[in-house]
């Protein structure tokens, strides 16, 4: 095996708003590559419609209402360091964000338009009409080609981190993540030639955005497999919190619609959530009603569908004038008017589909994982910050302004390291891997773990589910595992390999969270037991906690 010379101080695995905001900051004192497994804008980011929240209105709105909203969002799982800081970093954020060229909406006076979402007491989310995330990833990825010390590398599929341990064991077996290992760089596998690379790298920082492809219904994009969760938890670094899987109230249910999110800004402006018998369901379950947290919006609209045996609840727009809706969501507008529906003049068909993940890989107050060289931020991560649950329009917040923190660290772990020492990591070995015979055993895997997800690890969980998905999923991860080794690498052997350690990962954390909290609701544990269970769910390859 002939071993690399690094070309590159830093590297990041994924081109969202946290990679590309990494990106940008660490370049200013560092080599950087950004992998992308497909087009650089194809990201989480870049589907996130109602916008980024922050205090910026000071007369209506403030720091501690903020916090107060995000921690009772969390359920009593935030940090409230983590939630401090970050709700202080928004403006700030925001301002970075604006100098980077993100055209946010503005009134008359020039100022930002802020809208509101559920769980928000104040308007405090500045957004770009109703493609917020297109706008920013738009913005943030014209400043990054235009950076010469940025190298981007569109599908280029990260595979595995590149570790001491790995190297010292062969194959990676053992304990990993244990005393005196650390991050060398990402095995890196070439979509257009299909073969796999070694990149080397001081500081590798995961941004590879969520796991929603783990479900068989989901808002987010094909690229969403988990892949920086499973990555870490294979190295060993600390993953938290797997169970609490957030699921968007309205996502548009129509055959010819795939993934397509129905904003949650819609219900800031005065959208009525109803019943096919056209009831406002919501004011029997919260007081807050159609603004109440996602996490009680979804399992109200899961209820009423149970209970009525309809495949979907409605989103009633129609009370509103005409000329705001269209100004204000043309997308939206557009891409319903499309299939058929006038959301002027009537209420749009929705369902709830899996759209975040709350936990992550474990970090502290700098994006810094338990494993060293390694950072990660944004969706992957598991800051503290959400909780039990996510407060709407959070996550583009935490991303930018963990970015920047994150960014901090790897320039002075860059510094320290010393550049004159040439790292050296081996080839990847093929050894006996053949061609794959029969991709149908791929798809077949795959399709079985999105729907076993969707039916036993879903919004409203039990025992008896949880452990029928545990005992498949074993099964899986075994053939999926001897199948890793036989075959040589394509793009949906990977992702397939992902999917099923994020989805044991989520399994794992469900059942042992004895109780119900935020996103994590379990019919045989209805209550929240402050006592025994108001603690993050740790999990690393070599221990459960």
């Amino acid at each position: 095996m002939t071993p690399h010379e690094p070309t590159f101080d830093v590297i990041v695995v994924g081109s969202g708003i946290a990679g590309l905001s990494f990106a940008l900051e660490t370049a200013e004192h560092c080599t950087v590559a950004v992998l992308a497994k497909q087009s650089l804008s194809e990201t989480n980011t870049r589907y996130a419609q109602g916008g980024i929240a922050a205090v910026l209105d000071e007369d209506q709105d403030s720091v501690a209402k903020h916090v107060q909203d995000t921690l009772v969002a969390g359920a009593g799982l935030c940090r409230r360091d983590v939630v401090e800081m970050v709700v202080a970093g928004g403006p700030a954020a925001i301002q970075r964000l604006v100098d980077r060229g993100v055209d946010f909406d503005r009134n008359d006076e020039g100022d930002l338009a802020l809208t509101r979402e559920g769980g928000h007491q104040a308007r405090r989310i500045a957004h770009h009409t109703d493609i917020t995330g297109e706008a920013i990833e738009r913005a943030l990825l014209e400043k990054a080609r235009a950076h010469p010390r940025i190298a981007l590398y569109e599908y280029h599929q990260a595979v595995d981190l590149i570790t001491r341990g790995r190297l010292a064991k062969g194959t990676g077996s053992g304990v990993p993540g244990g005393k005196g290992d650390r991050v060398l760089g990402v095995y890196v596998l070439d979509l257009k030639t299909t073969q796999v690379h070694a990149m080397a790298a001081r500081v590798v920082c995961l941004a590879t955005g969520g796991s929603g492809k783990v479900y068989l219904y989901t808002s987010n994009p094909d690229v969403a497999t988990g892949d920086g969760v499973a990555m870490a938890w294979r190295a060993g670094a600390r993953i938290a919190n797997m169970e609490f899987f957030q699921f968007h109230p309205t996502c548009l249910f129509h055959p010819k619609a795939k993934n397509f999110l129905i904003s949650e800004a819609l219900r800031g402006e005065g959208g009525i959530l109803r019943n096919r018998r056209g009831d406002a369901f919501m004011t029997r379950y919260h007081p807050l009603r159609d603004l109440a947290p996602r996490d009680i919006v979804t399992r109200a609209i899961d209820d009423e569908m149970k209970h009525s045996g309809e495949e979907s609840v409605y989103l009633d727009m129609t009370h509103l004038p005409a000329e705001f809706l269209v100004e204000r969501f043309p997308t939206i507008h557009a891409r319903c008017l499309s299939l058929g529906i006038d959301l002027r003049t009537e209420p749009i068909p929705v369902v709830p589909a899996a759209h975040y993940q709350c936990g992550g890989v474990n970090v502290d107050l700098d994006g810094k994982t338990s494993l060293a060289g390694l950072l990660a931020i944004g969706e992957v991560s598991c800051t503290g910050l959400h909780g039990a649950n996510r407060l709407a329009s959070n996550s583009l917040l935490e991303a930018a302004v963990f970015a920047e923190r994150a960014a901090k660290v790897a320039v002075k772990t860059v510094a320290e390291s010393g550049r004159s020492e040439v790292l050296r990591v081996p080839d990847w070995d093929t050894g006996s891997a053949g061609n794959a015979d029969e991709a149908v055993v791929v798809t077949q895997s795959w399709e079985e773990i999105r729907r076993l997800m969707w039916n036993y690890v879903g919004i409203v969980r039990t025992n008896r589910r949880l452990l029928r998905a545990r005992r498949r999923l074993q099964m899986i991860s075994q053939e999926v595992g001897e199948d890793y080794w036989r075959f040589l690498l394509t793009p949906d052997l990977v992702e397939l390999r992902n999917i099923t350690a994020v989805a044991t990962l989520i399994v794992e954390s469900a059942i042992a969270r004895q109780e119900s909290r935020g996103l994590h609701y379990s019919s045989d544990y209805p209550d929240t037991e402050d006592e025994h269970w108001k603690h993050d769910t740790i999990t690393a390859r070599s221990r459960s906690t």
